[in-house]
């Protein structure tokens, strides 16, 4: 068919360009086109006024129609747009537009008035005026129309601005103008327009030629054409520009011309996208001129995307917080985890909602043994000592990457997991769930080159000998009761024998089954390992993946996203074949970045850190980093080598290397024997018995004396009063008497408190709350024979007109014959403090009082402690010292005689009882 003498046909134009063309993104197709067309020929034929009717409410309406060859073919829709579209397309297409003359209605429509022609279009020389037939005048009409209400139905939401900075640096070249660049692919030609500003301190031609070398290299998805990807890479080259970005008056500018390219486009500003890839130290300069000079108009919004590390610990991690929070809302700030855009891990919470029915019988203690959340690395820090010296594997995996992972395992299920708010509050509730970390809660490591590497990139000396660890495996407890008793294994560690990640959750296995193995069927036989395998990438697999064993259920993963898994013969996982799972994996595979960047511009907070979870995270994990702070690694050769060197054990709430490591108390020539092969030393201490040994011996040599004298105490009183102190040092005793003591006398045991800091007893601060954690929801001791203090009584704490100390004295006096507990331990402190009676404080020290209110010089301040007579009253008083910071004030209260007002702790000397002294090496040797 012609029109005229040229031919005339709908063009097959390519992806986005029929929406750049139209001046605003809108997805309209070809084949919508098309449909528009028919239904208005076919009213035209059945309604004589319908061409009336047509000019009569749109005559007024001028178009800008040009018919080309179809790459060329243009349309802008209103007159008043057209200097906007013209603009916007040269911009897009790298040339000038076709100059068309508005065209009106009237005389497409061949009017009387008007001359029978199209519209006047030139590219690069006039053209004459061609004159249409009638009929295709119509369409040509129809399909202005159809154009107009695909328009009209999906009208531009408006134009975001995304400003990268630091976008020179390592983290942008290799992933976050990929990411960018994969945005404009997902949302072009949908309902907004972009421009993208790279930013930095680098001079602006160097910024120039990095950006462009970067922009270059960007690759498409495999499933779109090489053509169609050239087309593309074109058209975000073009909307993306460098500049110098440092002063506040550099930021003004920049909102100024992100103002001027909105109003000249005709547009609307929907939002700007500020990501920081930089280093924190930045972040209060960057984010003070963003607020002043360079947050969008009324309208629009703001999102400022953070990069970890969010601060050392939680003090530091409050501070940076409170700091953006002077710059920006919570809502504006999107703190990137990246391992939450990973698509195995993004699809745990999808898979447990999708899965309720047939995981709601599944997920929780009664059938989970355990869960392993595990990040390996065949990479060593080379070249990275100066961050990783700071930081270190805990801070660096641990606290953000496998917690995030855990929380995500363990909350409460949302009933709408779409909402972002209802997820990130059940993050957070899993948050407060989890229970506190202890020093053996666990074990460290540090390949061996690691302190020669810090030596040569910081020019350290050569005796320097660096004690950060590379490798962690850390044992958590979750405090409810669809977790209690599970541990939770999290791992990370560099120069490992493989690179791989994953997710396991293992379940109980029940069965017995009578035939042997020989003839178990993966999906009928209960004897073989029930799994969940959420497998985040490399490793064996080489792919991200969701596994599910066959005879747990046949899992609902959306198709259009998630597809089965081929088989591989020979390929084993986790000790089976992969025949024996479900396996599934991504229909395309995403960079986590590129998935993070698009849910950032979709406002989806949940795949981000808010500060309330980030602060409940550093919260969880800082007193375990300051109890390690001075903990020697232990050291491995890396990769293969390693052998089961790094393999660890639990027991209860401890964790320990399976293989012990050679240790000295004195080098020289020789073998080093064994930890277990030293005798438990035993000596005198201020004159009195000391018992000496590694940790973990004096530890059971402790327990198993507190048993003995329980059972001595039950067999001649028929009770056992003891009494405990509170701090770090007597929580691996607990745990030892909770899971090695079967013995134990506890029906007959009462438990008393040595001290008590004045807070709730809830509060994780409360010696009371150590010991119902770490010992008391362990055994089974009568509840009427557990005696708080109390420091809590009217609402208020520790206030002297509620008694409470006087309460507790009248307690022992009613229960304990004479007022002398059968055994009371305690430690001693840094400063020489011992229970909670400090050094230039009269409280305690002596008088008639049993038990006194004192003052702390840390926080909490206030306390409650037995009397320093009391406590000499006792038959048994063990004191327990541990760890290289006591090795101190060991050597000093060594030599002083009777002073208790300078060290409380040398007036410890029972009058009539026995006082024995448990001393680890580090705090008796150093």
């Amino acid at each position: 068919m012609t029109v005229g003498s040229s031919p005339f046909q709908l063009p097959s134009l390519p992806g986005t360009l029929l929406p750049n063309i139209l001046c605003g993104n809108q997805a309209c197709w070809p084949h919508t086109v098309l449909l528009a067309t028919a239904k208005f020929l076919l009213l035209c034929s059945q309604c004589s006024t319908s061409r009336g009717t047509f000019m009569k409410e749109k005559a007024a309406t001028s178009f800008l129609l040009c018919s080309q060859n179809p790459l060329s073919w243009v349309l802008c829709t209103l007159q008043q747009r057209s200097h906007g579209c013209k603009q916007r397309f040269e911009a897009e297409r790298g040339g000038p537009a076709i100059a068309c003359s508005p065209t009106p209605i009237s005389r497409l429509l061949g009017s009387e008035s008007e001359p029978d022609q199209a519209a006047h279009c030139t590219d690069g020389e006039e053209r004459g005026p061609r004159r249409h037939p009638g009929c295709w005048k119509m369409l040509t009409v129809a399909m202005c129309m159809a154009l107009l209400g695909c328009l009209q139905a999906q009208e531009l939401r408006g134009h975001v601005s995304v400003i990268l900075l630091g976008a020179t640096g390592d983290l942008a070249r290799k992933y976050l103008w990929q990411g960018l660049f994969q945005l404009y692919l997902d949302e072009a030609g949908k309902d907004y327009s972009f421009s993208f500003h790279g930013a930095a301190l680098t001079s602006t031609k160097q910024g120039q030629a990095f950006i462009a070398k970067v922009l270059e290299s960007l690759s498409c998805p495999e499933d779109v054409a090489p053509d169609r990807c050239a087309e593309l890479k074109g058209q975000f080259q073009r909307l993306s520009a460098y500049r110098h970005l440092a002063t506040s008056e550099d930021y003004m500018a920049l909102s100024k011309d992100i103002e001027a390219q909105v109003q000249h486009g005709g547009l609307r500003e929907a939002g700007r996208i500020f990501y920081f890839s930089v280093p924190p130290f930045a972040y209060a300069d960057i984010a003070r001129n963003i607020n002043s000079s360079c947050r969008p108009g009324p309208g629009a919004w703001l999102r400022v995307v953070l990069e970890k590390p969010f601060g050392h610990d939680h003090l530091s991690a409050q501070q940076l917080a409170t700091e953006l929070g002077g710059f920006f809302r919570e809502e504006e700030m999107y703190r990137v985890d990246h391992y939450l855009g990973k698509q195995a891990v993004a699809q745990i919470l999808p898979f447990r909602d999708q899965n309720r029915k047939a995981l709601d019988g599944l997920w929780s203690r009664h059938h989970v043994e355990r869960v392993e959340i595990i990040m390996k690395e065949t990479v060593d820090a080379e070249g990275r000592t100066s961050f990783y010296e700071e930081y270190g594997v805990i801070r660096d995996v641990l606290q953000n990457h496998l917690t995030e992972v855990l929380t995500l395992v363990a909350m409460e299920l949302p009933h709408n997991i779409s909402s972002s708010e209802s997820v990130l509050q059940h993050k957070l509730r899993a948050f407060r769930a989890l229970r506190g970390l202890q020093k053996g809660s666990a074990v460290l490591g540090q390949y061996q080159a690691y302190s020669e590497q810090v030596r040569r990139e910081q020019q350290k000396p050569d005796s320097f000998r660096s004690l950060t660890p590379t490798f962690a495996g850390v044992l958590v407890h979750m405090d409810n009761l669809r977790w209690e008793g599970v541990p939770f294994i999290l791992m990370s560690g560099k120069a490992l024998d493989e690179r791989v990640g994953y997710v396991r959750i293992l379940f109980r296995n029940q069965a017995y089954c009578v035939q042997n193995d020989e003839h178990w069927v993966a999906d009928q036989s209960q004897c073989l390992p029930r799994q969940i395998v959420f497998y985040i990438g490399h490793g064996e697999l080489g792919s991200p993946a969701v596994l599910v064993s066959r005879n747990l259920f046949r899992p609902s993963l959306p198709s259009e996203s998630w597809k089965g898994l081929g088989a591989r013969p020979g390929l084993r996982l986790f000790g089976r074949p992969l025949s024996d799972f479900y396996a599934y994996r991504p229909v395309r595979e995403q960079d986590a970045y590129s998935v993070l960047i698009s849910r950032i511009f979709h406002g989806r907070k949940d795949s981000f850190v808010t500060t309330e979870n980030l602060l409940a995270s550093w919260g969880f994990w800082t007193p375990l980093l300051d109890s390690l702070a001075h903990e020697v690694p232990r050291l491995y050769p890396g990769g293969a080598e390693n052998g089961h060197l790094l393999d660890f054990e639990f027991s209860g709430a401890q964790l320990y290397f399976s293989q012990r490591q050679p240790e000295r108390l004195v080098p020289g020539p020789g073998p080093a024997p064994m930890p277990s092969g030293f005798q438990v030393l035993k000596a005198k201490y201020r004159e009195s018995p000391l018992i000496s040994a590694w940790p973990e011996e004096l530890i059971a040599k402790l327990a198993d004396d507190i048993e003995a004298t329980a059972v001595r105490a039950v067999r001649r009183f028929g009770t056992f009063h003891l009494a405990l102190s509170g701090g770090s040092s007597p929580v691996p005793l607990f745990q030892q008497l909770a899971t090695r003591h079967y013995g134990f006398p506890w029906a007959h045991t009462h438990l008393w408190l040595v001290d008590e800091r004045c807070v709730p007893l809830w509060d994780p601060e409360s010696n009371f709350q150590h010991l119902q954690t770490h010992l008391l929801q362990h055994v089974r001791v009568p509840y009427y024979n557990i005696h708080p203090m109390p420091v809590h009584l009217h609402q208020r704490l520790c206030a002297e007109e509620d008694q409470g100390a006087q309460t507790y004295a009248s307690e022992i006096s009613a229960l304990v014959a004479n007022s002398s507990f059968d055994l009371v331990l305690l430690g001693m402190g840094a400063d020489g403090h011992t229970a909670s009676l400090f050094p230039q404080s009269p409280s305690g020290l002596d008088g008639e009082q049993l038990v006194v209110l004192t003052e702390s010089p840390s926080r909490p301040f206030q306390r409650m402690s037995l009397s320093l007579p009391l406590i000499n009253r006792a038959r048994k008083v063990a004191v327990l010292v541990m760890g290289r910071v006591k090795r101190e004030i060991t050597m000093l209260v060594s030599r002083v005689g009777h002073e208790p007002k300078k060290w409380p702790i040398s007036g410890v000397l029972p009058s009539s009882g026995q006082l024995v002294w448990y001393m680890d090496y580090e705090a008796f040797l150093g």
